[in-house]
């Protein structure tokens, strides 16, 4: 390459970077460009899918990431990391090799992160997809009271989810029945004029689950229940009834989106791993996003590639 002619890679970079940082319209019916003069109140950094792991370099992996974060002209005020925080404690595999996970995991923190984090629980965080166990395990390793829970910051309300239903040998994208419960209660006795954003790991509703696999080969468009929520439609109406949610964050696909639907602001912020720490999975490269909140119940999100590609690996 010579001259002053881009890389393809350069190219989408660009283009993603632009729709990345677009404003997000805060009301049903909102117009993009249209809010009046605002003032940004938190900018938090959205890692998810890190897949920590003694292989593929996943440590350096990571402490690059966190250290390209904190190095940040504007940095992030703290860290939300969105589930799937280790490789595969779910599996039979993971499972016999939790603990140096789980070591590596708390090592990366311990030496790359000064920030303050949240821990939202991922399908590959769970023990052995065990409903009661493996939750356990994972509200235990993390250091948290609850696998859901909520929390209050800069005038926003932040709703973490958990979003894995253990089925079958399997998993399915859906909220049990108590959660359920208790997210209604939470909306229903948050003040209305506080704006909600809500975390869950898989998304609740998402564009780029459609390209997470050959899911048209059928002749139909079919997008698989632990892609995506499969109580999307339920929670949407919840939404409706509950004008405060303003945005869902998720990661679970590596892949970056932003889908506008009822006045909720849908997005997906790719992967701290990208390929699983093999370089990129389609288009979407290793990176995090930011997310920037307004006192005017607004958002911004942008998505930034941090330096670590992977693409030497070959295992």
């Amino acid at each position: 390459m010579s001259g002053n002619q881009l890389s393809r890679r350069e190219i989408f970079a660009g283009v993603v970077g632009a729709a990345a940082s677009a404003r997000i319209p805060f009301a049903m019916g909102g117009e993009v460009g249209t809010t009046p003069a605002r003032r940004r109140v938190l900018r938090f950094a959205h890692l998810t899918d890190v897949h920590v792991q003694t292989q593929r370099r996943a440590d350096e992996g990571f402490l690059t990431a966190l250290r390209h974060l904190q190095e940040l002209a504007d940095p992030a005020e703290f860290v939300m990391f969105g589930g799937d925080n280790v490789m595969n404690v779910d599996s039979a595999n993971g499972a016999q090799t939790a603990a140096e996970q789980l070591e590596t995991w708390n090592r990366c923190l311990r030496d790359g992160l000064s920030l303050p984090h949240r821990i939202c629980i991922g399908n590959h965080d769970v023990l052995g997809l065990d409903p009661v166990d493996g939750k356990k395990w994972a509200v235990d390793s993390f250091g948290l009271e609850e696998r859901y829970y909520h929390f209050d910051q800069a005038g926003w309300r932040f709703i973490v989810l958990d979003s894995t239903s253990p089925e079958g040998g399997g998993y399915k994208g859906r909220l049990d029945e108590a959660q359920k419960e208790w997210l209604k209660n939470t909306l229903a006795s948050t003040d209305a004029a506080t704006p909600v954003i809500i975390v869950s790991h898989i998304p609740i509703l998402a564009a780029c689950a459609y390209f997470d696999g050959q899911n048209e080969k059928t002749g139909n468009w079919v997008v698989p229940g632990a892609w995506m929520h499969l109580d999307a439609r339920e929670l949407k109406d919840i939404f409706l009834q509950h004008p405060i949610v303003r945005a869902a964050l998720s990661g679970h696909i590596h892949l970056v989106d932003l889908v506008q639907y009822c006045g909720v602001t849908y997005v997906c912020n790719g992967a701290v791993s990208g390929g699983w720490w093999k370089g990129a999975f389609q288009e979407c490269w290793p990176g995090y996003a930011l997310i920037d909140l307004y006192d005017d119940g607004t958002l911004e999100r942008t998505y930034v590639e941090h330096p670590w590609k992977g693409d030497d690996i070959k295992d």
